[in-house]
Order: structure tokens, then sequence, then C-alpha cells
């Protein structure tokens, strides 16, 4: 099972592996639920990563019927577009155009109302409430290089959590809820400890393990 695991890793990173960069050379379509996004090159795969799929089945026991929904950093969009399906209100942000660009297309081939933002964190978001609020958010700790890269990088120093965790507690309310997703591959303990600097709380809610690797979901609060 580990060395599944080793090889699965090495496939899902289009940055370290000549395959990945092959398989990921075109769009792609990616479907769940009826639903067909398709997902440029330069936006983060939802085929061969793990945590995607596992937060859209998740989502599935959620009842999102008139809720306000956000995705922060959506990337192919198939999370949003899953939750405009199930009744929500869904706004969809990243700093990533090109994912923008997609998500826009998708939600009008598949008549699924989706809002779409383009918003480094909260940055174009202030003064917005919403109900559930979704991160599928980056950690391997490497300074990025480019907007596709901060789909997987989150700074050598921890960047992204910091501005993260610094801007969240303004949206959190006690009648909403905030859902991320991690891997046991990412320091599990830095990312906690940058949390409670900020007065947060990562409560463990739901984790699973495939392909030899465990992934966990935190409500945040």
């Amino acid at each position: 099972m580990g060395l599944l695991r080793d090889f699965i890793k090495k496939i899902t990173h289009p940055f370290l592996r000549k395959g990945a960069e092959y398989y990921y050379r075109k769009p792609r379509p990616y479907s769940y639920n009826g639903i067909t996004t398709i997902v440029h090159p330069d936006v983060f795969p939802p085929h061969l990563t793990l945590s995607t799929k596992i937060l859209l089945n998740f989502m599935s026991d959620i009842d999102l019927t008139q809720k306000t929904f956000l995705e922060l950093g959506c990337g192919s969009g198939i999370i949003s577009l899953y939750a405009s399906q199930k009744g929500a209100t869904v706004t969809a942000s990243d700093i990533n155009k090109t994912a923008l660009e997609y998500v826009t297309k998708a939600s009008k081939e598949n008549k699924l109302p989706v809002q779409c933002v383009y918003s480094n964190l909260f940055e174009a978001l202030q003064e917005k409430q919403f109900d559930y609020i979704f991160i599928n958010p980056p950690y391997y700790p490497k300074s990025p290089e480019s907007v596709k890269q901060q789909a997987w990088f989150c700074g050598a120093a921890f960047e992204y959590f910091i501005a993260l965790f610094s801007q969240l507690p303004t949206y959190l309310t006690k009648e909403n809820t905030t859902y991320m997703i991690l891997s046991e591959d990412c320091e599990l303990e830095k990312i906690k400890s940058i949390a409670s600097e900020n007065k947060l709380t990562m409560e463990l809610v739901y984790q699973t393990k495939k392909v030899g690797e465990k992934n966990y979901i935190f409500s945040i609060y």
C-alpha cells in the first residue's frame, strides 16, 4: 500500500513529474453527479487528487437549500457547481482568472448559477457573510512561482495560512460553518498553531483513508 501511495503522489504532482505534465497538457472534463466542468491545465486538477472527491462526498449529506455558500479558492469549480445543484446561493472565488473563466462557462452550460469573484482570499468579499465556507487549501510549504503553483504551495513560511486565519474570524459567526480539508502529508500541527494564534479552533469532523493516505475535514470556529 505504501508503494501505491508513493505512485499516486508522483502522478498527482504536476510540478514534479513529466507524466503528470503530459496528462494535464490540455483541458479535461471532470464530472460529478451529472455535472461536468472543463479543467484547464493551469487549474488545480481534481482528476487524480483525492481532496475534491472527498469534499464532494462529504457535502452530499448537508442540506444546502437556500443557504449562502462560498468556495474559497474554487479551482475547477465542481464543488461550487454541486452546491448550486443542492439549492445554495453560491459564490466561487479564486486568484486564478483562468479558473474563474472556466467555472463561469460551466455554470452556464450546466444551468447552475454561480457568482464568480476574483479575490485573493477575502479581499474582494468584504462585508459578505455566508452560511457555509468550504476551503481546499494549498499546503506544501514552498513559495509558489506562478498562479498555477498557488493551488499547491502555501509559501515557505506558510504565508497562505497566516493570511487566511487572520482574515477568517471576520466571517465566522455562531450560525455559520467553515470546513477545510487537509492531508496527513501537510504539517498539521504547524497549521493548527497558526489557527490558534488567531484564536481559531480546528475541530476534526471527518476523516478517511484512501490509497494509503489519510485525509481530514476540519470545522473551524
